[in-house]
């Protein structure tokens, strides 16, 4: 059985829509590195709908030369889970609308390979609720927004079991978690 991994940017306060707050902290190489090292045994890509319309844009007209990350996004097969979607391929190419979040279809995805998702925190939160994340990658900014979406709102409660740490060279903290142990 594949796994699932999700990244996440997010603030020391926990916010992860639309993070343009990165961008004053740069993308050095042990960034990307880091991410990368989430990607590398991807087959596929699991994405919400919101998610997948602000990537598509970004992410099908760039090539290797504009971003290494280029051929991962575009080349591998991605997933949009959307009760509204019907039709993602004709929007960015090896894109496949799933229909509405089905934990029974994630995990048939899952049998077929690693999965790999970013953004998509109600997409996110749906994964951890039904226990299908295996890896949770949180990337967290020394800054906070205090207004925006969280990954857990109020009134969510989670347990996570700290898998690793890395501190990365532009003072950001990449925090692993997994499934709760016992």
């Amino acid at each position: 059985m594949g796994a699932i991994r999700v990244h996440e940017f997010t603030t020391v306060d926990g916010v992860v829509d639309a993070p343009m707050w990165t961008m004053d902290y740069g993308f050095p190489d042990d960034l990307a590195a880091s991410i990368g090292a989430i990607t590398a045994p991807a087959t596929g890509i699991l994405l919400g709908r919101t998610t997948f319309e602000m990537f598509a844009p970004a992410w099908s007209t760039r090539t290797v030369e504009d971003d290494p990350g280029a051929p991962f996004f575009n080349d591998t097969q991605k997933y949009v889970v959307s009760s509204t979607l019907t039709d993602a391929e004709s929007v960015w190419r090896n894109s496949t609308a799933i229909g509405g979040y089905d934990a029974g279809r994630i995990r048939e995805l899952k049998q077929q390979g690693d999965l790999y998702a970013s953004g998509s925190a109600t997409l996110v939160r749906a994964l951890l609720a039904d226990g299908l994340v295996d890896e949770l990658h949180l990337y967290v900014y020394p800054v906070a927004v205090g207004t925006g979406i969280r990954l857990f709102p109020e009134g969510t409660a989670q347990k996570l079991s700290l898998l690793g740490v890395e501190d990365l060279s532009n003072g950001v903290a990449h925090l692993t978690y997994g499934p709760a142990t016992a």
